[in-house]
């Protein structure tokens, strides 16, 4: 969609290198973001977590899809690693892959 509104507008683009922006390539007014969060939690009939939990979510979904700690560090757009690094979780699944291996390590045999 980014590449049809930037071919329309031409030189009224302005390029911000944004995944999600306005349809001239501006940031999107925190204000309208948050509406359209808490419209798109209603239709769901979900209690309203924070903004910043989405964060929280989409960083943890990467690394469970095995997405490196480096990238998901460029998609959050953090400036430090060690915040991407405290933002992610371990899911539960991943936790209990790890344990599995550990089991197989200790106790396989041959």
């Amino acid at each position: 969609m980014q590449d049809r509104d930037r071919a329309t507008l031409g030189a009224a683009w302005t390029d911000h290198d944004l995944v999600f922006c306005q349809q001239d390539g501006r940031p999107i007014d925190p204000r309208r973001d948050w509406a359209q969060w808490g419209a798109i939690v209603d239709a769901a009939g979900l209690p309203h977590p924070r903004l910043h939990d989405g964060r929280h979510t989409a960083g943890t979904l990467l690394i469970d899809q095995d997405v490196h700690l480096r990238v998901v560090h460029e998609i959050l757009g953090h400036t430090d690693i060690r915040v991407t690094q405290r933002y992610t979780h371990v899911s539960t699944a991943a936790a209990r892959d790890a344990a599995d291996r550990v089991g197989v390590a200790l106790w396989s045999e041959g």
